[in-house]
């Protein structure tokens, strides 16, 4: 699949990535390269393979999910400029 500068443009656009036009062909024919790569591995023959999540035996030991008060909500409103009921106090970002 041929990745062309309209499709490096909507990407980028999308990714809210800022590229410059004298770069937008360099990008396009990284992406086309690494299409043409994943194409390549879809045409693996993985029939006799298991398939794995993990090739080794590690058990993760879980711990029991409990809600502990880390009575540290003081020394993190210490560090706001202001602070009000338990709450950090920003300035208003929207209009």
């Amino acid at each position: 699949m041929d990745i062309d500068k309209k499709l490096v443009k909507k990407i980028a656009n999308l990714s809210k990535i800022n590229i410059e036009e004298k770069n937008v062909d360099k990008f396009a024919k990284e992406l086309s390269n690494i299409i043409s790569w994943v194409e390549k591995l879809n045409e693996v023959d993985t029939k006799n393979i298991s398939p794995t999540t993990n090739p080794s035996d590690i058990k993760i030991p879980f711990r029991k999910d409990e809600i502990k008060d880390g009575k540290i909500k003081d020394k993190i409103l210490k560090n706001a400029p202001e602070h009000k009921g338990g709450y950090f106090i920003v300035p208003k970002v929207i209009e």
